[in-house]
């Protein structure tokens, strides 16, 4: 039998057994941050910084590693998962993959969280992980959502994330690409992680399996954050965006209550967050420009990764990319003053798709019509700016479908329905949202001002955007507002920035075509208003 140490908490009958895992040295159920926090210094993960925050670095893997996730192709999930997009894993390699995990474990000191993923209780997953680290343990109880310590009495874990960086995997033996592994199992409800430490991939592995099993339900599961009017639940705003668009600085706003900053579900009674807290970039992060999410890195029990600090002070550097430029802490959602104490909110009544155009071609702001929402979802646009990676010379284009292309398992038309469906039953206003260049590409233009786009932003949210002249855009068809109180009108039209204005009209013709190479794949799928509605 396990052995089971005293301050934590766990079902008699749902030990570590009911998952397989036997023979093990040591098995800690449920502790609390604090009790995390002393095993994760007394194993030598890491050190005490200042306040408290735990300071830990990942090693090899500073950030999500995709070549190397698998899904199971067992003949339940064989119609269902979007293969194109997920790489199949044999079950007979799966069976083996799990049975070599299962041995590694033996012998070993595990941290085991019973936790669940959603803040609306009909549609939430409950989930035990089970760490090698304790560190890991920590990371995964700030950020899934935490039960009541009577609840654990009667957890049942429908889904288990295993996760051992210690573990090799072998290609030849496990049917996967390197040492590195990822694999999900639908049937067995399994995931199982091996040889990284990078804790992403915990949050990531259920992010993936909700979304997975909420479509079925007729839940929408998105990869966003969230917030509404404070005291206004049903006042929501729904904020899509990949990396470095601004999705977690401009839904922190303090006028508005957050309910989330990176996972969400929208069912019929409205938005919920999947997660219990937050897991923010920290490179170059300030106490002026983000002062809330900058004192969470002085916070006890915070998880600071792989930030670079002063061996003998504990001073945290900001600015230091010598380990990664994905620097990041984690912590519980309370630390932040205005998130919500629920997770829920209404129904959204504004859903905005943020995008960083490095060509400096899309206005500040657009409106989008349902079918040109889908559209716009499916394509997920954002730009990598010149100089951002080796070998990036001009702007670079970056097509992730949904907002977040590594984390679905079902086609991409399957979220872009549900989302337009939602959006045209709720009636919410749909905006874009370019937080990149204007007056020229990358490295001639400048930055669109945070100034303007937090005012267009407001306008929109409280009502007033939509009562403005608008004009169509001339290369994406979708409604620009002629003016704004507050905003540069020569802003607004993107083509009056340009010092050469045939030079817009090359770029905007190149982006153009762009758009409309990567959409043609999902044309096969879709419905003709959403077909009318695609460019060119």
């Amino acid at each position: 039998m396990t052995q089971n140490t005293a301050r934590g908490r766990v079902n008699p009958n749902q030990q570590l057994e009911h998952q397989g895992i036997t023979g093990v040295a040591l098995a800690h159920y449920n502790y609390v941050e604090a009790a995390l926090v002393e095993e994760a210094v007394r194993r030598g993960e890491g050190r005490l910084g200042r306040g408290g925050a735990f300071l830990c670095t990942t090693g090899q893997f500073t950030g999500r590693s995709p070549k190397d996730k698998f899904v199971a192709r067992t003949p339940a999930t064989e119609g269902t998962i979007w293969w194109e997009n997920n790489t199949a894993m044999t079950p007979a390699a799966y069976a083996t993959l799990k049975a070599d995990m299962l041995a590694h474990a033996k012998g070993r000191e595990l941290f085991v969280q019973d936790l669940y993923a959603g803040a609306d209780p009909d549609h939430r997953l409950d989930v035990r992980v089970v760490t090698e680290l304790a560190w890991h343990g920590l990371f995964i109880r700030h950020l899934l959502r935490r039960p009541a310590r009577d609840e654990l009495d009667t957890f049942t874990p429908e889904w288990t994330v295993i996760n051992l960086p210690s573990f090799k995997a072998d290609p030849a033996r496990h049917g996967c690409r390197s040492k590195t592994v990822i694999a999900l199992n639908f049937d067995e409800k399994t995931v199982l992680i091996g040889n990284t430490a990078y804790a992403g991939e915990n949050k990531k592995a259920v992010f993936t399996v909700l979304n997975y099993l909420l479509p079925e339900k007729g839940v929408m599961a998105m990869h966003c954050s969230a917030n509404h009017a404070i005291g206004k639940p049903d006042d929501a705003a729904v904020f899509f965006g990949l990396s470095g668009t601004g999705k977690t600085t401009l839904s922190a706003s303090p006028d508005r209550t957050l309910i989330g900053d990176d996972e969400h579900g929208w069912s019929d009674r409205g938005i919920f967050n999947f997660e219990g807290g937050c897991y923010a970039k920290t490179i170059d992060l300030s106490p002026e420009a983000e002062p809330e999410i900058y004192a969470t890195t002085h916070r006890f029990a915070t998880v600071v990764e792989n930030m670079v600090f002063d061996p003998e002070t504990l001073e945290l550097d900001f600015k230091n990319r010598s380990l990664t430029e994905n620097t990041r802490c984690a912590y519980p959602l309370e630390a932040i003053s205005n998130a919500s104490a629920t997770g829920l909110g209404g129904h959204p009544q504004h859903v905005v798709m943020l995008t960083c155009d490095a060509f400096g071609v899309l206005p500040p702001i657009a409106r989008l019509t349902p079918a040109q929402a889908m559209y716009h979802f499916l394509s997920g646009f954002t730009a990598k700016a010149a100089g951002t990676e080796r070998g990036v010379t001009e702007p670079t284009p970056t097509f992730s479908t949904c907002f977040g292309a590594p984390f679905m398992p079902r086609r991409p038309e399957v979220y872009g329905k549900l989302l337009q469906e939602k959006i045209a039953h709720h009636g919410a206003s749909c905006w874009l949202v370019n937080t990149g260049w204007s007056g020229g590409a990358y490295g001639t233009g400048k930055r669109m001002p945070i100034k303007a786009t937090r005012a267009l932003l407001s306008a929109a949210l409280d009502g007033s955007l939509g009562k403005a002249s608008f004009r169509k855009d001339p290369n994406f068809g979708f409604e620009v507002p002629v003016s704004v109180p507050g905003v540069d009108t020569a802003l607004l039209n993107p083509r009056q920035t340009w010092s050469v204005p045939a030079a817009y009209d090359a770029q905007a013709a190149k982006l153009v075509g762009m758009f409309q190479k990567n959409f043609a794949q999902y044309l096969p799928f879709i419905d003709t208003d959403v077909k009318a509605a695609a460019i060119g």
